[in-house]
C-alpha cells in the first residue's frame, strides 16, 4: 500500500506537469511578436510614469504598436521579464544595474557596464537626466530634536525603529552593506514602500528608505539623512534594453533617444507629486510632460471614477479567465486522481497530504519559484500557482463524496458484475457529484481572491489596481480592485448554488 501511495503521489506530480505543458502551449506566445514593442516597469510611482512617457513617445514616432507591462515588481522580476523576452526595455538606474544586476563590487561607468551587458544581449542607453538615489529619511522634527543630520548620527540612536522596503533590505546595495559601513545597530522591519510613508507619518516607525525623487519627502516634512561616508552610488535613470530593439523599431528607438536629458530631478519630483498627492493618472502625467503642459490638465479621480474606469472590462476578462482556467485545470487533475485513490486509505492520505502541503507555500514564494523554474513571467506561472492551490478542496471533496456512498450499493453493483468503470460512471460519480461540485465551488471562490497576486508578475486582473494602489498608497484604488474581486466571488457562489439547486431538483423529479 505504501508503494501505491507513492505511485499516486507521482501520478499527481506528472498530472501537474501535463497541465503545465498544456497551459504553456495555449498561453505562452511563441517569441514575442516583432511588431509590438513591450515596455515594462517596476512597482513604484516613478516607474509607472516613466513607462508611460516611453510608451507615448514610441507610439507617436511611427504609430508603433506598444504594450505596457507596468508594476511587474522588484528588480529581479523585471529583469527576468527582460531576459525571457516578455519585455523589450524598461527604465532602470545605473547603480541598480551595476551592483544588483551585474554584481560589481564597486561602481563602474556606463561604458564598462555596456561591455558586460553586451554578451547577455542587453544594453544601457538614453540617460534621462536625473539621479534617483536611495537614502534614509526621518521626521524632520525628530531629527532636529535628536540632533541627527547624517547616517553617522543615526548610528548613535539604536532606540529608533526602522521600517524599510523589503527590496532594500535584500539588495546588494541595500541595508546589509549600509549597516556595515555605518555600524548601524538597528534591526529593521520590512514594509511596502508606499505603506512605509503612512507608518512614518503616524509615528509607527522612525526611519525609512526613500528615493530622492519621492514626492512625499516635502509633504511629510522628512529630513533626508546625509550619506556622509559615500555608501550609495549614483542612480542615473536610463533605459535597459534588448540589443535588437534599435533594429526592430528604428523610428521608435530614434524617438526614445531624443528623451535623453529631458527630465531633471525637479521635473520628476513634480510628476511624482501629481500621481501621489493629486491622484492624476499616469497616462495624463506623461502626456502633459511630453506636451510641455506641466499641471494644466488632469484632475484627481474620485472612488467611483477609479471603480468604473476604462480598464474595468479588461481587468474583469483577465481575472475571470485566470479563475476559470485554473479551476478547470484543477478539476481535470483532481477529480480523476481522487477517484483513483479514494478506495485506498494510505494512497488517499498520501495524495491529500501532498496537495495540502502546497497550501502551506506562500503565494509570492511559489510565484518566485515558478518564475525561476520556467524562466518567464505573466499568465503561465500565475495559472500554475492558482491550479495548485485549487487542487486540495476539489480532491478532498471528491474523496469525501465517494466515501459517503453506501457500501451496500457498491456491493450490489459488484454482485451484478459491473466493472469498476461502470460502477464509477453509473453509481459513484452521480452520487458524489453534489459534493464534488461543492469542492469546485470552494476552489473557485478561493481562486478569485488568490488571483489578485497575478498582477505582481504581469498577468493582469483586478490585482493591477491593488498593486498600483499599494505603490501610490491610494486606499480608493485598492478598494477599486478589491471590491470587483469580492463581487466576482459572490457571483461564483450564487452561480454554483444555482447549479446545486438544479441538480437537487432533477434528482427529486427522477425519484418521484
Amino acid at each position: 500500500m505504501h508503494t501505491f501511495a507513492g505511485t499516486a503521489v507521482r501520478l499527481l506530480a506528472r498530472a501537474c506537469g501535463l497541465v503545465v505543458l498544456a497551459i504553456g502551449c495555449f498561453v505562452v506566445p511563441a517569441a514575442h511578436a516583432d511588431d509590438t514593442l513591450r515596455i515594462g516597469s517596476k512597482r513604484f510611482t516613478e516607474a509607472y510614469i516613466l513607462a508611460q512617457v516611453l510608451a507615448q513617445t514610441a507610439r507617436a514616432a511611427d504609430h508603433t504598436k506598444v504594450e505596457v507591462k507596468a508594476g511587474l515588481g522588484n528588480t529581479a522580476i523585471v529583469y527576468a521579464a527582460l531576459r525571457s523576452s516578455a519585455i523589450d526595455l524598461y527604465p532602470e538606474y545605473t547603480g541598480t544595474i551595476d551592483l544588483e544586476i551585474l554584481k560589481n563590487r564597486e561602481p563602474t561607468s556606463i561604458d564598462a557596464m555596456n561591455r558586460q551587458l553586451a554578451p547577455l544581449g542587453f544594453g544601457i542607453a538614453v540617460p534621462l537626466g536625473f539621479n534617483n538615489g536611495y537614502a534614509l529619511a526621518m521626521r524632520a522634527a525628530d531629527a532636529e530634536r535628536l540632533g541627527i543630520k547624517s547616517l553617522s548620527d543615526l548610528a548613535r540612536h539604536p532606540e529608533l525603529k526602522l521600517g524599510l522596503s523589503n527590496e532594500f533590505i535584500g539588495r546588494a546595495d541595500g541595508w546589509k552593506g549600509l549597516a556595515q559601513r555605518y555600524g548601524l545597530p538597528q534591526k529593521p522591519i520590512g514594509l511596502d514602500h508606499g505603506i512605509a510613508f503612512d507608518a512614518i507619518a503616524k509615528g509607527q516607525i522612525d526611519v525609512t528608505d526613500i528615493y530622492t525623487t519621492d514626492a512625499q519627502i516635502e509633504k511629510l516634512k522628512l529630513r533626508v539623512l546625509a550619506d556622509d561616508r559615500g555608501y550609495f552610488p549614483r542612480y542615473e535613470a536610463v533605459l535597459l534594453y534588448r540589443l535588437d530593439v534599435p533594429q526592430r523599431f528604428p523610428q521608435a528607438w530614434a524617438a526614445l533617444r531624443k528623451l535623453a536629458g529631458t527630465i531633471d530631478e525637479r521635473t520628476m519630483i513634480a510628476m511624482n507629486a501629481r500621481a501621489e498627492l493629486d491622484g492624476v493618472p499616469f497616462e495624463t502625467i506623461a502626456r502633459d510632460h511630453l506636451a510641455g503642459k506641466g499641471k494644466t490638465t488632469g484632475a484627481q479621480r474620485g472612488f467611483w471614477a477609479k471603480l468604473v474606469g476604462p480598464d474595468l472590462g479588461r481587468l474583469t476578462r483577465q481575472h475571470l479567465w485566470l479563475v476559470a482556467a485554473s479551476v478547470a485545470a484543477a478539476a481535470l487533475i483532481g477529480v480523476p486522481l481522487a477517484l483513483l485513490v479514494a478506495p485506498y486509505p494510505r494512497a488517499r492520505a498520501g495524495v491529500l497530504g501532498a496537495t495540502g502541503l502546497l497550501q502551506t507555500i506562500p503565494s509570492l514564494a511559489l510565484l518566485a519559484a515558478l518564475i525561476s523554474w520556467l524562466g518567464i513571467i505573466g499568465a503561465v506561472p500565475a495559472l500554475i500557482a492558482l491550479t495548485l492551490y485549487a487542487l486540495l478542496p476539489i480532491m478532498r471533496n471528491t474523496c469525501t463524496g465517494v466515501a459517503e456512498i453506501p457500501a451496500g450499493l457498491i456491493d450490489a453493483a459488484r454482485a451484478l458484475g459491473l466493472s469498476r468503470a461502470l460502477r464509477l460512471r453509473l453509481i459513484e460519480l452521480p452520487l458524489a457529484l453534489p459534493t464534488i461540485i461543492a469542492g469546485v465551488r470552494i476552489a473557485a471562490v478561493i481562486a478569485v481572491g488568490t488571483a489578485t497576486i497575478a498582477a505582481f508578475i504581469g498577468a493582469g486582473g483586478y490585482g493591477e489596481r491593488i498593486v498600483t494602489g499599494l505603490a501610490l498608497n491610494d486606499g480608493a484604488l485598492l478598494l477599486a480592485g478589491a471590491l470587483p474581486a469580492a463581487l466576482m466571488a459572490v457571483a461564483c457562489e450564487l452561480g454554483f448554488e444555482a447549479v446545486e439547486v438544479s441538480i437537487r431538483r432533477r434528482r427529486g423529479n427522477g425519484s418521484a
